[in-house]
């Protein structure tokens, strides 16, 4: 039988360098508004990265 532990989410986004502080604000709170992360925090091991790459000027 599968028993799952530990999940480890990273998330990447693209983004302007004006919304780097948001979306580092938005990572550090997140979980606790997340209903998946809610219900199974109490038995499996929950961790979450963030990885952002800047946009180039063109927006792509």
């Amino acid at each position: 039988m599968l028993v799952v532990r530990r999940i480890h989410v990273t998330y990447h986004l693209r983004l302007a360098p004006e919304q780097r502080a948001a979306a580092e604000r938005a990572h550090a709170v997140h979980a606790d508004r997340c209903p998946v992360y809610r219900t199974i925090r109490g038995c499996v091991e929950t961790t979450t990265s963030l990885e952002m790459e800047a946009l180039e000027p063109d927006g792509e």
